[in-house]
């Protein structure tokens, strides 16, 4: 690698860093196929111009699953499935056949495992948090590195008199350290139902805690619900091997297309001790208006699967795990890694002239036990932090996708900002800001702190130019003053419809 303190990323250089990127990771020329495919299906990629590093938000559609949903639809008649009818029976196929495939994908056991579709992993989610048999025993364990709608579930634990405890991550990484979690999952009274809920990788860092965690709690006797939202994409997930009682994901972080349909993969044994407080159409075997009363949740999927699943877009979710198949999930986790190894070396050497650091990374900097998402800020020679919305402007203006925020993920923005408990529950004493701009505007003037970060993440079409391109935008940043790019407004919706119309 260059020194970060003199190289400039410029087009015309390329070239030499991808062949010297190719001779330290001679793996990533044994998938051609992946290449193939990003010249053929994400053609649109390069057509327009766009560098996307945002694959923790959402995965890209090849072209070519969009043609195959398409043509299924237009070559068949289906209608809503659960009737006898023609066009019914054979939507009902093919949403069985979809279901049986998620199964396979994972390598589940069909009579271990179950698939609940839902609208995302959100969905999933709350299903598991508003059904799980909480008691005043209970215990509910979560790591601070959680998603919203996993943080979300400590209410209904709450609600039910279980006690909730949050378990830190640690500074400079981000992990959690392994002897808090186990004398976590040790504090447990017997008989009482608990549950630990863990990503398997983190959706704010890429942190990939270890898996055998999964049985360490059963051993313990806790269900396990471990969040693969983020981890799915670029890595092997095996349900013979590891097996967590419940997986919420979203389809789209996996293969982009379609939106709106997820699935929460469960155990069975442990699906069955959900209690549901409500009953929808299609859940239960009879209810009765004049008899004002229900018999039975319909065991399994079905008991959980309110109203009519998404059943049009279903076929697609085979489409696009038989596409990530086709590919080979180790060969984007390789190609993924590779990249990710680069990035990382190459942000962390990035100097300015005075020496000091021009990104701050906040999760690993080496590239074990860590997944294609990295965290950081922009920081000028003296240390200040630029603006993230210009950060994010600057980028868009180059037609580079990031993330900017806190990515529904709290506790570990908090921690890699050094926010205090005390900082926080100020925002919960009065008044609430009226917007996550407000919120952290009024942080930053009260504390100094940046509670926002950026984010750039790897996937399935990632290749060298993506992460080349987005070095020479960092290296623009070399040598500049903060001041130069002062704190930003947020954008109001009139700026942003106008911005997008023109």
């Amino acid at each position: 690698m260059t020194d970060g303190r003199h190289a400039c990323y410029a087009p015309d250089g390329r070239a030499a860093a991808e062949a010297e990127f190719t001779a330290r990771n001679p793996a990533y020329l044994t998938t051609p196929a992946v290449d193939e495919l990003r010249a053929a299906d994400y053609a649109r990629l390069d057509r327009l111009g766009h560098v996307y590093l945002d694959y923790t938000g959402g995965g890209l559609y090849a072209e070519g699953q969009v043609r195959r949903h398409h043509d299924l639809l237009a070559e068949n008649v289906f209608g809503n499935p659960h009737s006898q009818n023609p066009t019914s029976l054979a939507m009902t196929h093919l949403v069985e056949q979809a279901r049986a495939y998620v199964l396979a994908f994972f390598n589940a056991d069909p009579d271990e495992y179950t698939v609940v579709f839902t609208a995302n992993a959100s969905g999933a989610l709350k299903l598991v948090g508003e059904s799980y048999p909480f008691t005043p025993g209970s215990r509910y364990a979560l790591a601070y590195d959680n998603h919203n709608s996993v943080n979300g579930i400590r209410e209904f634990a709450r609600a039910r008199g279980a006690t909730v405890r949050y378990l830190p991550v640690e500074l400079p990484d981000l992990r959690l350290p392994e002897s808090k979690v186990l004398a976590a999952l040790d504090d447990a009274r017997p008989g009482a139902h608990h549950l630990f809920a863990y990503p398997a990788q983190s959706n704010f860092s890429g942190v990939q805690h270890p898996l055998a965690w999964v049985e360490a709690a059963h051993a313990r006797g806790w269900d396990v619900l471990l969040d693969c939202a983020a981890f799915a994409p670029t890595n092997r997930l095996d349900l013979r091997q590891v097996q967590p009682d419940f997986v919420p994901l979203s389809f789209y972080k996996i293969f982009g297309y379609p939106t709106g349909v997820g699935a929460l993969l469960a155990r069975r044994s442990t699906l069955a001790k959900l209690r549901r407080p409500w009953f929808a159409g299609g859940t239960i075997t009879i209810a009765s208006v004049q008899g004002d009363g229900w018999h039975s949740l319909i065991p399994g999927e079905a008991g959980f699967e309110d109203g009519t699943v998404n059943y049009l877009n279903l076929p697609a979710v085979e489409i696009g795990l038989r596409h990530v198949a086709a590919l080979g999930i180790d060969a984007i986790h390789a190609r993924v890694a590779a990249l990710t190894a680069w990035l990382l070396d190459a942000m962390s050497g990035l100097r300015h002239a005075n020496g000091a650091p021009v990104v701050q990374i906040y999760g690993p900097v080496e590239p074990v036990a860590r997944g294609g998402t990295i965290a950081f800020t922009v920081r000028d020679p003296g240390g200040v932090d630029f603006d993230f919305r210009r950060v994010e402007a600057a980028a868009a203006e180059r037609k580079i996708s990031l993330r900017t925020g806190c990515f529904c993920n709290p506790g570990d923005g908090e921690v890699a900002h050094h926010v205090q408990p005390q900082e926080m529950a100020h925002f919960f004493d009065g008044p609430a800001p009226g917007s996550f701009y407000e919120f952290y505007d009024l942080l930053h003037t009260a504390t100094g702190k940046t509670p926002s970060t950026i984010r750039v993440s790897l996937g399935i079409a990632s290749n060298f130019a993506d992460v080349y391109r987005f070095m020479a935008f960092l290296a623009t940043f070399r040598d500049r003053r903060a001041a130069e790019l002062p704190w930003a407004a947020a954008p109001t919706l009139e700026a942003v419809l106008q911005r997008d119309a023109a």
